[in-house]
C-alpha cells in the first residue's frame, strides 16, 4: 500500500512503533484513536500524522523522540531520518534522506518493502480494516 501526503507530514516507521512505542502497536492505535482518519492514517508499514506548520511538527518530533524513536542520525557522515521522519509534500519530499521511505505517485509515498497499491488516507475505508 502507499500512503496519501498533506502539507507536512510526519510519518513512522510502524516496525519502530512495535519495537520502541510504550505499549506497542495496539497502545499507539489506543493513543491516537480520535485523531485515525482525521489527521491521521496507516498502512501496513507506516503511520502518518502531520501538521500545516513547522512549529507544530517540531512537536511531533520532540513528542516521539521522548517515547524512544530516534528521529535524526549520522549515516556515513551524513544526517538520515531513522525511525521517523518529516516529509513536505510541497517541498520537495523528506526533508533529510530517509532509506525505508519511496515516493509512490504524485501525493503519496510507500514503504519500500510495500511499494504497491491501493492508497490510504484521510476518511480511507481501508483504515480499521
Amino acid at each position: 500500500m502507499a500512503i496519501q501526503t498533506e502539507f507536512i507530514d510526519f510519518i513512522v516507521n510502524i516496525s519502530a512503533i512495535r519495537a520502541k512505542y510504550p505499549g506497542g502497536w495496539q497502545q499507539c492505535l489506543e493513543d491516537h484513536a480520535n485523531l485515525i482518519g482525521g489527521r491521521v492514517w496507516y498502512d501496513d508499514y507506516l503511520f502518518r500524522d502531520g501538521a500545516m506548520n513547522p512549529h507544530d511538527i517540531g512537536r511531533l518530533v520532540d513528542q516521539w523522540s521522548s517515547l524512544g524513536l530516534i528521529g535524526r542520525a549520522q549515516v556515513g557522515g551524513q544526517d538520515c531520518w531513522v525511525d521517523f521522519c518529516v516529509h513536505e509534500r510541497m517541498f520537495g519530499g523528506t526533508t533529510l534522506p530517509c532509506d525505508w521511505l519511496i515516493p509512490h505517485g504524485k501525493w503519496s509515498v510507500a514503504h519500500v518493502d510495500d511499494p504497491g497499491s491501493p492508497e490510504v488516507g484521510r476518511d480511507s475505508s481501508l483504515l480499521n480494516s
